[in-house]
């Protein structure tokens, strides 16, 4: 019987998709009207009509579906962030709806292999997600420019964002994926339309090849010690590979240093006092080798940003940006795993209320002094790298602070309640941390 619910959910999930074609003959703003009348009538009128039917057990748990009515909402995100170009809107809408619903028929139907990193969802979901996107979002982009754009350019674009969309999915995470996915995919393919062309010649150079091998070699080096030194399990060691051959081949080795830098840091200060941290319950898992999840959640802006650096015409704000992102990774890792050792006191940061150690948001003296000599010492790595100037090197300590402060936010309020988890927590605060440090570098221009 729930399985029978789930696949009514998901054709219905899936035809909704067909409204994409629409998006041809309607500029943004009708767009947005219909996302909001659709968000009425999912919160008002189709539970009076049996749309009940359609809710899953945790629905009727909390009174109303979450699934079914973020997804208008982040239509509506889509057409305001793409409002001049809403082929794009389009593309990423045939990802959420036609991907992620393939992803679960075939998952359903065909899904005996797991992934390692989750058991809860399949390959053939995961390779379905993909295929099936990519193949939407390219279909719904030529439809609603009636043909008009550099398909081979455009495919690459969208097989990235597919590939991206559909290790999204493949995780454990309490946030809906009609949120992670559109937005996620969303606020990156935005970032990579602002990729010059041009200068993608201009690194078909001969040194191309050798920059290559110095990132596969560098890093099958690092990786492999990491991974003997027990800081890294088996597919963590992939997830960081292939995060740090990136860095390095596109922002070359002083956005690597960067990524480094944080990787010893929060290595060591998970290192010390590992034995009393076990004892009181807060020890990260494991024994201290991180997964993939782990990798992803705190590393995963620095290849892009590394990317977007080496492609675009402003690579000064993406620096920065990466520095930030490090920066405020390190801070939360030193401030916690110091806080949990040595905090005499600890208190949750929305009430200023005692918690114990290793409470979700709560912050210490001791772990928030940590944080921000960690910070600091990040920040001033890509000072002495030639990354930004010295007010860059305070940006990114401040932005570091804020990010930090944002997380522990975070933790106290969403990640308590179970709407986010650890790792979904970590990643949006880099992404905080790197935007608060980008923004004050553009009010400082």
């Amino acid at each position: 019987m729930a399985e029978s619910s789930e696949y009514r959910r998901k054709t219905l999930h899936i035809g909704v998709g067909a409204f994409a074609l629409f998006l041809r003959y309607l500029t943004w703003w009708q767009a947005a009207i219909c996302a909001i009348a659709a968000f009425m009538f999912n919160a008002y009128i189709l539970p009076a009509w049996g749309g009940r039917n359609l809710w899953r057990e945790a629905d009727r748990g909390r009174g109303h579906p979450i699934g079914i009515l973020v997804y208008p909402i982040s239509l509506l995100f889509l057409f305001m962030l793409f409002h001049d170009r809403l082929h794009l809107a389009a593309a990423m809408w045939g990802i959420m709806a036609i991907g992620d619903g393939m992803a679960s028929v075939f998952g359903t139907a065909m899904g005996s292999a797991k992934l390692p990193w989750n058991r809860k969802k399949s390959w053939a979901g995961s390779i379905a997600m993909l295929l099936f996107g990519a193949a939407a979002a390219l279909g719904l982009a030529w439809w609603t420019t009636r043909g008009e754009i550099d398909f081979a350019h455009f495919a690459i674009l969208i097989c990235v964002i597919s590939f991206a969309a559909a290790v999204v999915e493949s995780f454990d995470s309490p946030m809906d994926d009609n949120i992670s996915v559109p937005i996620g995919g969303g606020l990156l393919l935005y970032l990579l339309c602002m990729i010059d062309s041009g200068r993608w010649s201009e690194l078909a150079t001969i040194s191309t090849a050798r920059d290559l091998a110095w990132a596969v070699g560098i890093n099958a080096v690092f990786t492999s010690l990491a991974y003997f030194a027990r800081s890294l399990d088996s597919w963590g060691s992939v997830g960081s590979f292939l995060v740090g051959a990136t860095t390095w081949f596109f922002g070359g080795y002083r956005s690597y240093l960067m990524l480094f830098a944080f990787f010893v840091l929060g290595s060591a200060a998970t290192r010390i006092g590992y034995r009393r941290k076990v004892a009181a319950g807060v020890a990260q898992e494991k024994g201290g080798r991180r997964s993939m999840k782990h990798v992803l959640a705190n590393g995963s802006l620095v290849p892009l940003f590394a990317i977007l650096s080496s492609l675009t015409r402003s690579p000064e704000y993406f620096l920065i940006g990466l520095a930030a992102a490090m920066a405020t990774a390190a801070s939360d890792t030193v401030s916690s795993e110091i806080g949990q050792l040595y905090g005499r006191r600890t208190f949750l940061i929305t009430t200023f209320r005692t918690v114990p150690r290793g409470t979700d948001g709560a912050v210490s003296l001791a772990g928030t002094l940590a944080g921000l000599l960690a910070s600091l010492l990040v920040s001033l790595l890509g000072f002495a790298l030639g990354l930004y100037t010295l007010t860059g090197m305070w940006i990114v300590v401040v932005a570091a602070f804020l990010g930090t402060l944002f997380e522990s936010y975070l933790g106290a309020t969403l990640e308590r309640r179970g709407y986010l988890n650890n790792e979904l927590t970590n990643f949006l605060n880099t992404v905080a941390g790197a935007a608060a440090a980008i923004g004050l570098l553009y009010l400082t221009v």
